[in-house]
């Protein structure tokens, strides 16, 4: 059947706001670590992890077997927020592995299925326990596209879909934004003192140490120490988006550790469950968990079986320092060709960006470069995605378990879709 035939039902019946099926035009069937087989049978190579939730790969036998085994049992599958033994066993594995290690106080908020679900809830939280309303945001930000989160998300694309007004964030200039040497900072730090700046005092700051979807820009260690130190001497709440750049995927099980900060909020979700099942989360500061019983609630905050994978997963690659140490040498790996696939195309003045395995090639003089090199790559058997606010960065995903076989055959289906791609 082709895949024209295949797709046809998903034309006919699903809705136009359909994405990703458009740029993988194929009908995926089955998938194994870093590959994916569609429903003809042919194999893909996998550098998009679902969009930063496979950080283990697709179907990692570890967490099936702990899936199958929990429903032979019998175990809760919904729970709300009740009590059960997957999300105590869940709680003492994050205690032990994540928060102790790292000396971390937090309390631990379940929130609705996505990460969406966990930005409502920590600017949410954040307004009542400051009794404040503005959030301050940054350019090519996103945390979502729920109303509250869309609010502070950046691009137009997306907040052009609200059909309301997206009130009580201001937007400032993420580090690198204006350029090489201008620390934006400043202007934050001179608008929150000065009384004629208009900018109330905000409730939060949200910030992503790695912005995935605004085109793979890192924040620089200086940049977040100072803003946590701007923010913490005027009783700013600093919250840390941690979605899709947390749970290893930048070389640290969060992205800001790196700087060695302590935020007062930590939202994180996709590839925390491990297997792909939803599961979100709010850390916060007890002095931050202002909450009263039941005033944030959802029905799916309680998806036991994503509590079970992800305690699989904490305890099988968070306890000692190999996983990451694997992670620092795939990544070294990943940079240099990147950087040698810039060097040998030095007419299109490609950069390269990121952290861990977390990357960027950056096609500014042609944005239409990354597009069609993922649409090249694509018809080679790889799935790569684009980002940024033009689609201008080719975003390199692959799993954190990916072989060193795979992500250079990878980079090799890149480097041929590159060159048919630069020549259109």
């Amino acid at each position: 059947m082709s895949d024209a035939a295949n797709l046809d039902v998903f034309t006919r019946r699903e809705s136009e706001v359909r994405g990703y099926v458009r740029a993988f035009p194929t009908v995926f069937d089955r998938a194994s670590g870093s590959t994916i087989v569609d429903a003809d049978g042919r194999e893909y190579l996998d550098f998009f992890a679902g969009a930063g939730v496979l950080n283990y790969g697709h179907n990692n036998p570890a967490f099936t077997e702990a899936l199958i085994a929990e429903l032979e049992r019998g175990g809760i599958m919904h729970g709300l927020d009740m009590a059960t033994s997957s999300k105590r066993a869940f709680i003492e594995a994050f205690e032990r592995l994540v928060l102790e290690p790292r000396g971390f106080d937090y309390k631990l908020q379940f929130t609705g299925p996505t990460g969406a679900n966990a930005v409502e809830a920590a600017l949410k939280v954040a307004r009542q326990a400051t009794g404040r309303q503005t959030v301050v945001a940054f350019t090519n930000a996103f945390h979502g596209l729920s109303l509250g989160a869309l609010a502070a998300t950046g691009n137009s694309h997306y907040r052009g879909a609200a059909g309301v007004g997206l009130d009580d964030v201001v937007r400032l200039p993420y580090d690198g934004y204006l350029g090489a040497g201008v620390d934006t900072l400043d202007l934050l730090e001179k608008m929150l003192d000065d009384p004629g700046s208009g900018l109330d005092l905000p409730a939060a700051v949200i910030v992503e140490a790695v912005q995935g979807e605004g085109g793979i820009n890192v924040a620089s260690v200086p940049w977040l120490q100072r803003l946590r130190a701007i923010t913490a001497e005027r009783g700013i709440l600093l919250i840390l988006d941690e979605i899709q750049a947390g749970v290893g995927r930048t070389g640290t099980f969060f992205a800001f550790e790196a700087a060695n900060i302590v935020p007062d909020l930590v939202t994180v979700s996709k590839s925390i469950s491990g297997s792909g099942l939803p599961m979100s989360l709010v850390l916060l500061r007890p002095e931050v968990d202002v909450w009263q019983p039941g005033a944030h609630t959802g029905t799916f905050r309680g998806n036991n079986l994503a509590f079970v994978t992800a305690r699989v997963a904490l305890e099988r690659y968070w306890a000692d320092g190999a996983f990451m140490d694997d992670v620092d040498r795939t990544s070294a790996l990943l940079r240099g060709e990147l950087e040698a696939i810039a060097a040998e195309h030095s007419e299109l003045a490609l950069r390269v960006r990121g952290r861990g395995l977390m990357y960027g090639l950056v096609c500014e003089l042609d944005r239409g470069l990354a597009g069609r090199i993922s649409k090249a790559a694509f018809a080679r058997g790889l799935v790569i995605e684009t980002s940024g606010a033009h689609d201008e960065v080719l975003k390199f995903l692959p799993a954190l378990t990916i072989t060193d076989a795979e992500l250079r055959r990878g980079l090799e289906i890149v480097r041929e879709s590159l060159a048919e791609a630069k020549g259109k």
